[in-house]
């Protein structure tokens, strides 16, 4: 088997692309975040360069840096600046506030035309002063420098110093941060470890359910060849790994076990022929003789000793035909041994259906009209002839009329039998409006020995199935309790 074809390396394969696809898209992420981290680095050097050079100007050339922004021609200091920049301040030798983009820490005149300036000090609220710690001596200075206070504004700070003639100065930068903006890019990277993760398990129980699912069946399908249900079979079985060999094993193993069963009751049913036949035999041996005999010495005491008396007469022709119908019972059930047991030889020829049941219908009809048993015989057009055997089809049809009229015998009823032809064959169903047959015994009426009745010997329906059967026929049986019993049988047609 080709490994790629198999369980573990559908599997293999498929954990190894999760694995590769969950690296990949980590690879991605950080390498998109790293771009947009050194994008944004750019962007901030060129806002530091520009505000420095921005200030530097300021300072050397005395002017206020919102008029040199505001000169005709000036692309240093953009919009994209503007955006970047919160404020500029320039701070000279005595820490004084000399220029800046916020008019709120310009120098201001008083009455007398003196020039005012705000300390560095005085500014409250300044943002957090970024590497600090190069400013030697001076960063005592800074008010900005790691306080609490400083720390809960927002932007940063980057201070440069600028040696003059007159001292040392400094150009403050303060840059705006966006602190959502801060947090996305923080959080984005866990958000799409988040996602790959939940992904990746999302196709992991995906997977786990579609491995998993094909032996979850094995174990329901041993479940129920357990308890008796050999005829399931696993759908699995055309998968080409090994979960599909197996299911392939578990469905021959099954129908050889079913084989083993039908070859079992086979063999249990031919032990139980030859059971019959040794029995059936033995009893036309030792019994059929006995019975010949009483039944000819009855003939006789009927015809030589029967009373003069007119009274015992009758009484004596009472007892003698009840004794010859006794007989001739016991001689009917052996001849339903002997021809249970025996192969039935067939003499077969084209025949008219609706003679045979006729024929047979007759041995009911006085029955059937002392219990008030309506019979009714339905012929289709177009009946094709049926090819059997006429003598051994009429004791078919004798036993379905007279376990029929035998289920009506307490309230009368409705015998109807139809004929009608179907595909290469002959359809005959027989209908009664008896006590009907319990559900759990529809599936037993045809095995040999069971009967309902107290003085059946369990033959008849078997017989009918065997004759049925020695004729390629089918025969069926629907029936429900007080409303009546339908048998269906069919027998091969010759067309004409």
């Amino acid at each position: 088997m080709n490994f790629f074809n198999t369980f573990r390396g559908r599997l293999l394969i498929i954990l190894a692309f999760l694995l590769i696809a969950t690296l990949g898209v980590q690879l991605y992420v950080n390498l998109t975040n790293r771009r947009e981290n050194i994008r944004l680095r750019e962007l901030q050097d060129q806002a530091l360069t520009a505000g420095f050079v921005l200030g530097t100007n300021g300072i050397t050339s005395g002017e206020y840096m919102k008029d040199l922004i505001g000169r005709e021609g000036q692309t240093f200091f953009d919009e994209q600046m503007r955006q970047r920049i919160e404020d500029i301040l320039l701070v000279n030798q005595d820490w004084q506030i000399t220029d800046s983009l916020n008019k709120d820490y310009l120098p201001t005149s008083d009455e007398n035309d003196k020039i005012k300036y705000l300390n560095l000090n005085e500014i409250k609220n300044l943002p957090p002063l970024v590497r600090g710690n190069r400013l030697g001596s001076d960063l005592q200075k800074f008010p900005n420098a790691n306080t609490p206070e400083s720390e809960a504004a927002a932007g940063e700070m980057h201070a440069v110093p600028i040696q003059t003639s007159e001292g040392r100065w400094y150009v403050l930068v303060t840059l705006k941060t966006d602190k959502g903006e801060i947090f996305q890019k923080a959080t984005q990277p866990l958000i799409y470890t988040l996602l790959i993760l939940l992904f990746s398990t999302a196709i992991t129980f995906f997977l786990v359910w579609r491995f998993t699912r094909p032996i979850a069946n094995l174990s329901g399908a041993a479940r129920r060849v357990a308890e008796g249900d050999l005829s399931f079979r696993l759908a699995d079985a055309t998968r080409t790994d090994e979960i599909g060999q197996l299911a392939a094993q578990f469905n021959l193993m099954t129908a050889e076990l079913e084989k083993s069963r039908d070859l079992e009751t086979q063999l249990q049913q031919a032990e139980k022929s030859a059971v019959v036949g040794r029995l059936a035999s033995a009893i036309a041996h030792e019994i059929r003789n006995p019975l010949n005999y009483i039944n000819l010495t009855l003939d006789h005491l009927r015809a030589k000793f029967a009373p003069e008396d007119a009274a015992k007469q009758a009484d004596f022709e009472k007892l003698t035909a009840q004794l010859k119908t006794e007989v001739g019972r016991i001689n009917h059930q052996i001849t339903d041994f002997l021809r249970y047991s025996r192969p039935t030889k067939l003499n077969l020829q084209p025949l008219d259906a609706r003679k045979v049941v006729e024929d047979s219908m007759r041995i009911v009809e006085p029955q059937a009209a002392d219990q008030n048993i309506k019979i009714s015989l339905i012929e289709r057009e177009n009946v094709p002839p049926i090819f059997g055997d006429a003598e051994v089809l009429r004791s078919v049809f004798s036993n379905l009329f007279i376990n029929a009229v035998q289920a009506m015998e307490k309230n009368g009823g409705e015998l109807n039998v139809i004929i009608s032809p179907a595909e290469e064959s002959v359809k005959i169903e027989i209908t009664d409006t008896g006590d009907g047959i319990p559900a759990e015994n529809l599936d037993k009426i045809f095995e040999p020995y069971f009967s309902t009745k107290e003085t059946g010997t369990g033959l008849g329906l078997a017989i009918v199935k065997k004759i049925v059967d020695d004729h390629i026929g089918t025969i069926a049986v629907e029936s429900k309790l007080n409303e009546g019993t339908k048998f269906t049988l069919k027998l091969p047609g010759k067309e004409n």
